[in-house]
């Protein structure tokens, strides 16, 4: 088994190896498990979850896998925001960025957006303990109207791979996950700029704006930011190798 997820290209075999072993209740079902892994299946949906700082999340077939450097976003976000913040997580996916900031930050006020329509239903069983309302819609544009204005934090993991490169990501990704989730248009800031747009209307003064982009979209990004008024500051980390900007709405 271990020869074959490797073979395949799994870099991580024996540990694959063991999570689909634990994952399947006959030969059988294992035997499914492993064909569908070699054919290029991501591991997270054949498991059904994926591990994010240590917690496990539900991760339904065609949903955007959470990566490790997303990780990078829940720590600035940490950093950034005071007591009992109003929280909105836009692009949310499964939601697993919003588990961890509802057990670290107790927001007062606490939701997170999708478009798709896959996502939202994922995103619900994962925040569902935690009284998360999980919205569909384009962006800022389902959420309560009320929080306009008033919001302490938004993080946003919105898709950032330039339109001609989504050729070049690994089939697992490319071939399994909502392309919504991914593609980020021309030059991966498309919806960005949207995001960034939306939070200079929807944050308090002195909130801030988290979100993940790619390195050599940072200095692009951050000039778009100072545009809308917004101070951006740039913030990298090699070992999960991520690349996060934050915003802050002057007071």
């Amino acid at each position: 088994m271990v020869a074959r997820l490797r073979a395949a290209g799994c870099v991580y075999a024996e540990d694959e190896a063991e999570l689909l072993v634990a994952a399947a209740a006959t030969p059988d079902a294992l035997a499914d498990l492993v064909a569908r892994r070699v054919a290029g299946q991501p591991l997270e949906h054949l498991l059904g979850w994926a591990d994010l700082g240590g917690i496990r999340v539900a991760v339904d077939p065609g949903v955007f896998v959470p990566r490790a450097r997303s990780l990078l976003l829940v720590s600035a976000a940490v950093a950034l925001t005071g007591p009992a913040p109003a929280v909105v997580e836009l692009c949310c996916g499964s939601g697993a960025l919003s588990v961890l900031l509802a057990g670290r930050l107790a927001p007062r006020f606490h939701a997170a957006v999708d478009v798709d329509p896959a996502a939202v239903a994922c995103a619900r069983r994962n925040l569902a303990g935690y009284g998360v309302p999980v919205y569909t819609g384009d962006l800022f544009d389902p959420l309560p109207p009320q929080w306009r204005g008033r919001l302490d934090l938004v993080v946003a993991n919105a898709p950032y791979v330039p339109t001609e490169a989504m050729a070049l990501m690994p089939p697992e990704a490319r071939l399994h996950e909502a392309r919504v989730a991914l593609d980020g248009g021309p030059d991966g800031l498309a919806v960005l700029r949207r995001v960034a747009a939306g939070a200079a209307r929807w944050l308090a003064p002195g909130g801030h704006l988290v979100v993940e982009a790619g390195a050599n979209q940072v200095a692009t990004l951050a000039a778009f930011l100072a545009d809308l008024g917004l101070t951006p500051t740039a913030i990298s980390n090699d070992d999960l190798n991520g690349t996060a900007l934050t915003a802050q709405r002057p007071r």
